[in-house]
């Protein structure tokens, strides 16, 4: 998807293992204008395989943005960045990490390894809300993304 000015749907990967996180994004993101659609992962190894499967002929999973905690089981945030980064198929996929981290050195890491933002999650479903419609304004309104697979080849 490159140009957000069509208001084509989004496909977002949320990697979070808690299911009260995960049902609060979800939430937020469906009072937005653009229709979205969440794969859900709890997981740093399941989401790494659906990354990495997106470019399959015949993937079913489209993923136009990542929201990544870091604190997940088997594989860490930090360690699905770093794969991320060192993939060439997969470094320009915009990942915003949503970690409920405030440290500082979580923030520069996850910089370090080419998270395009750090956010910290709201602590309840109004602030969540606000989370989604500033994601929607920036990242499906105004910013331009990399083409998909498909249409990096065309």
């Amino acid at each position: 998807m490159t140009n957000q000015t069509s208001r084509e749907p989004i496909d977002i990967l949320l990697v979070e293992d808690n299911p009260g996180d995960v049902r609060l994004a979800q939430e937020a993101f469906r009072t937005v204008d653009i229709e979205t659609t969440f794969h859900t992962v709890t997981d740093g190894e399941e989401a790494l395989t659906v990354l990495q499967e997106r470019f399959v002929s015949d993937a079913s999973v489209h993923i136009d943005l990542v929201l990544l905690d870091l604190n997940l089981p088997r594989v860490s945030g930090f360690e699905v960045l770093e794969t991320i980064q060192n993939d060439p198929e997969l470094a320009s996929l915009p990942i915003l990490v949503l970690t409920s981290s405030k440290a500082s050195e979580d923030v520069a890491r996850s910089y370090d390894l080419c998270a395009n933002a750090y956010l910290t999650k709201p602590s309840g479903p109004d602030e969540f809300a606000s989370l989604g419609a500033a994601v929607e304004a920036f990242w499906m309104d105004e910013a331009m993304l990399p083409p998909g697979p498909s249409e990096a080849s065309s």
